[in-house]
């Protein structure tokens, strides 16, 4: 699957649409027992996933790499949450070799007939090796989507 991508300095924006309803990509997106099945990228496994999807409330994602035992996660806290239309949210990896700067998600759940666009811009990361690293990250997280959803994702 190829990734529609763009990027502009340190951000970076990926399209994909799915033939599910913008309310199954928003809930595989938001509920934990669903986050659980999908998120992890290859050689990851998912330890923990908890979701308080309002304005103001937080996520905490864990992960474990599954040659080495290394546990860590990601958190952050919902700036905007608009179902099933759009998440706005903080993202920053905690015990991860990853840079642990406080990073900013879009994700925009377009409706297309029976299909749903998915537009997903990740912004202020602190070098273009962060960002290229995030955008590997994302494309195959978004490939485990597509499984998750027994659909094909095209890049659109």
């Amino acid at each position: 699957m190829q990734a529609a991508t763009s990027s502009q300095g340190t951000s970076l924006t990926l399209r994909r649409t799915f033939a599910a309803s913008r309310e199954t990509v928003f809930r595989a997106w938001t509920d934990p027992q669903a986050l659980k099945q999908w998120w992890a990228p290859e050689g990851y496994s998912i330890t923990e996933a908890a979701v308080d999807l309002r304005a103001g409330g937080s996520y905490r994602i864990g992960m474990m790499k599954q040659d080495t035992g290394l546990k860590f996660h990601l958190e952050g806290q919902f700036i905007e949450v608009e179902r099933p239309a759009r998440l706005v949210y903080t993202w920053a990896w905690r015990g991860s070799p990853m840079d642990p700067a406080e990073t900013l998600v879009t994700v925009d759940f377009l409706e297309r007939g029976r299909e749903t666009e998915l537009v997903l811009v990740h912004e202020r990361f602190p070098s273009q090796g962060d960002r290229d690293q995030h955008e590997h990250g994302w494309s195959k997280v978004l490939g485990n989507l597509n499984r998750f959803l027994g659909t094909a994702a095209q890049p659109s």
